[in-house]
């Protein structure tokens, strides 16, 4: 299905969607299913994380967890009988909304295209895809606020830089496109699966994928409505593998000036921001991640 009215955004799809078939349910379940399950693990890339004793690997845990790092205080928020995902910076480059690229503000939220599971081409009339090792990112919510049950319909705009170590919209070259950045519902399990390519390390920071979470797919049309904005990372050994493929050539010597105990984000522990993986640099890789939400 084609959908031709640009730049009328999020809503907009939602209308067009909904116009599609003769029952309001009928046409909300068109929309809100096929989103796969993907959990990832929190903010790191080792054990040596800072999770509260007792966690599992849903991220069940019985007590907090605060920890001091160069990146500032993060407090992991027991409710229920889980810790929340710690909450982060969004960085520099999130297009949605907050922040201006140099040339006005940019905000991929109310474009018309961007709930997507295939994030790796540009959209909105903007041509282009990002080359790389293909990876699959599924995540699974949970709703810590209802004994960490699964936060079904709730949605997650995720972002990340391309093999080269660049955001689309910011960085020079790529200022002209919006790839690697786009919008799921999550399932009734709280699943929500993307198909994307491995990010670059660039210099100064581990590689990572920024994501932010919220309570409905409607709500994710405004950044004002995020519950949730957080980081996640890839296992150390997944990383010196997934560089050894072309076109990665710079991330082997990024990677080399950066650690998880030097970078800014990840250095007050990642046990519950560090992704499961599966795959390898020639096939790609699955990213698996369950997090907690406060909401």
């Amino acid at each position: 299905m084609e959908i031709h009215n640009h730049d009328q955004g999020l809503a907009a799809d939602l209308e067009a969607l909904l116009k599609m078939h003769t029952g309001r349910r009928q046409s909300l379940r068109m929309l809100f299913a096929g989103a796969a399950a993907l959990p990832l693990m929190g903010c790191g890339g080792g054990a040596a994380g800072t999770a509260a004793a007792g966690t599992s690997a849903n991220g069940a845990t019985t007590t907090p967890a605060t920890t001091t790092g160069t990146g500032g205080t993060t407090t992991s928020t027991t409710a229920g009988s889980c810790t929340a995902i710690p909450e982060e910076t969004g960085g520099p480059y999130p297009a949605d909304g907050t922040n201006s690229n140099g040339s006005g503000i940019v905000n991929v939220l109310t474009q018309t295209g961007v709930v997507r599971s295939d994030i790796r081409s540009s959209f909105n009339g903007s041509s282009g895809t990002a080359a790389g090792v293909p990876l699959t990112i599924k995540l699974r919510i949970l709703n810590a606020n209802a004994s960490c049950g699964a936060a079904g319909n709730f949605a997650v705009y995720l972002w990340h830089c391309d093999r080269e170590g660049r955001y689309s919209l910011y960085s020079s070259g790529v200022t002209n496109q919006n790839y690697l950045r786009g919008v799921q519902e999550a399932d009734a399990d709280g699943n929500v699966t993307f198909t994307t390519i491995f990010p670059g390390c660039y210099d100064g920071r581990m590689p990572h994928v920024h994501f932010e979470v919220y309570q409905s797919l409607v709500k994710a049309a405004s950044a004002s409505n995020r519950i949730k904005t957080s980081q996640f990372t890839f296992p150390m050994a997944t990383l010196n593998e997934a560089y050894t493929a072309s076109g990665y050539a710079a991330s082997v010597s990024n990677l080399a000036r950066i650690s998880y105990a030097t970078d800014n984000v990840f250095s007050d522990g990642y046990s519950l921001q560090l992704a499961t993986m599966s795959g390898n640099a020639t096939d790609g890789y699955v990213a698996t991640l369950t997090l907690a939400v406060v909401a």
